[in-house]
């Protein structure tokens, strides 16, 4: 799928992710799956034995996970939240990098939308023992984001794209509320759309050199109801990484809509983590 066609930037979108704030009141959801109720804390003797560290996609920033730090860290675990440039993969994998290597017990790396490309390139770090993708893109070795959708036609949200003169993407407001975000409150979408954090198009056309899923293990959410990557393509995501599929009917911001599942899915990724 490209998207010069519709804008005039000199690359074109794949999509990302997400905002920050309080989740609407939700109608009756099905339960938390089985194999995510049970979870253990990630410590030994008060000691934080493990590490997430959290990725976040385009049109946002670290807040995108403030639904999920509290819950993880009340498990024991330690958690650091990125903060990516969006400027290109190298300057995201770069900010990643700098953020696993700060820490001192084994990584637990998760990333939403924009951000599984990211984890694809930085999970090859020694310390990263094994990855969450949430809604997210997965290239291989020598793909883009974008190369990952050029078989589709354009999506029902790419009129609501909105390009700068330096060539940074953001989301209308409508199409945050309507396509990404449609499981939040108008009040929670209103702030998203305007805190986003835009991307530089040319970063969606980034290739990846190395990808850490060949060799570390994958849990991958697909969000059944997402509108920005359909679901289908997310389960051939999670199909080509050999990854444990957790399936939320929530939008494409899994993490805000229905964060204890996600949590639960990040815990048990890291028991299962060696």
């Amino acid at each position: 799928m490209n998207i010069a066609k519709w804008i005039r930037v000199p690359a074109a979108i794949a999509l990302t992710a997400c905002g920050t704030a309080n989740v609407a009141p939700q109608p009756a959801m099905p339960a938390t799956p089985p194999a995510l109720q049970a979870a253990s804390v990630g410590t030994t003797s008060g000691a934080p034995t493990k590490t997430i560290v959290l990725v976040h996609g385009a049109f946002a920033d670290g807040s995108s996970w403030e639904k999920v730090v509290p819950q993880l860290q009340a498990k024991g675990f330690n958690v650091a939240v990125v903060q990516n440039p969006l400027t290109s993969l190298m300057a995201d994998v770069e900010a990643t990098q700098r953020v696993i290597d700060q820490q001192t017990t084994p990584v637990i790396l998760v990333g939403h939308s924009w951000g599984g490309t990211v984890i694809t390139q930085a999970g090859v770090n020694d310390k990263v023992v094994a990855l969450v993708y949430v809604c997210a893109f997965a290239p291989d070795e020598g793909q883009s984001t974008n190369d990952l959708t050029r078989a589709f036609g354009p999506p029902s949200w790419a009129a609501g794209i909105r390009a700068d003169s330096g060539g940074f993407l953001s989301l209308s407001r409508d199409t945050v509320a309507h396509d990404f975000a449609q499981d939040l409150s108008a009040s929670v979408t209103d702030v998203m759309a305007a805190t986003q954090g835009p991307i530089q198009a040319k970063a969606l056309d980034d290739k990846v050199t190395r990808a850490a899923w060949h060799t570390k293990p994958v849990t991958y959410i697909v969000g059944t109801n997402d509108h920005m990557i359909p679901a289908a393509l997310e389960r051939t995501f999670a199909k080509k990484l050999n990854a444990t599929t957790v399936e939320l009917p929530t939008s494409h911001v899994a993490m805000l809509s229905r964060p204890d599942d996600v949590v639960a899915a990040i815990v048990a990724a890291a028991e299962r983590a060696r």
